[in-house]
């Protein structure tokens, strides 16, 4: 095992959070790195190897899929997971498709961290969905604005010109967690 693949750069705009995972991670033996924008973290990536990133969804006005290919460019066997309290299907198959390695929908255990970081097990965090599965016209409303935002990767002003919707609104409906079916 290279020295280090039990490093981890944790990029999330809540330092609770981030703090608070990097203290979990640090008691799991994991050497934590913290940053909270997009330009920290590709200054951490630099300054150091790093053997995992775990990358928040959202940061601040940043779009955290816009990360994940700077940091394959940086070092491309870097584990990375990304990691969101508004998993949609659109933003799961869009951070796969820039090079995350997985997807994980909060809230997660650190166990559940760790498990993914080190590909020991299935996501049990992660966004689970079936061709079967029947959505409710919430949840798929849900997931049309998410799929919307993510083709304009993270721009709201440009998303709700899409849907013809108002700014605020959109905003209001982005900010509720995933409606459960």
């Amino acid at each position: 095992m290279p020295t280090d693949a039990r490093t981890v750069l944790v990029v999330d705009d809540d330092q609770r959070f981030a703090d608070t995972l990097a203290q979990a991670l640090g008691r799991r033996g994991w050497a934590v790195t913290v940053a909270h924008t997009i330009d920290a973290a590709l200054a951490a990536a630099r300054a150091r190897p790093i053997g995992a990133a775990i990358i928040d969804l959202r940061l601040g006005d940043e779009y955290g899929l816009n990360l994940i290919q700077p940091l394959r460019e940086i070092r491309p066997v870097t584990r990375i997971v990304v990691l969101t309290g508004f998993a949609s299907i659109a933003t799961a198959i869009k951070a796969i498709k820039l090079g995350a390695d997985d997807y994980l929908a909060k809230p997660v255990t650190a166990n559940m961290v760790v498990a993914t970081l080190l590909g020991s097990e299935p996501s049990a965090g992660a966004l689970a969905t079936t061709d079967t599965e029947r959505m409710s016209p919430r949840r798929l409303e849900w997931e049309h604005l998410h799929q919307v935002l993510t083709e304009h990767e993270g721009n709201i002003s440009a998303t709700a010109r899409t849907l013809r919707m108002h700014r605020r609104t959109l905003q209001r409906k982005l900010s509720k967690s995933p409606p459960r079916d």
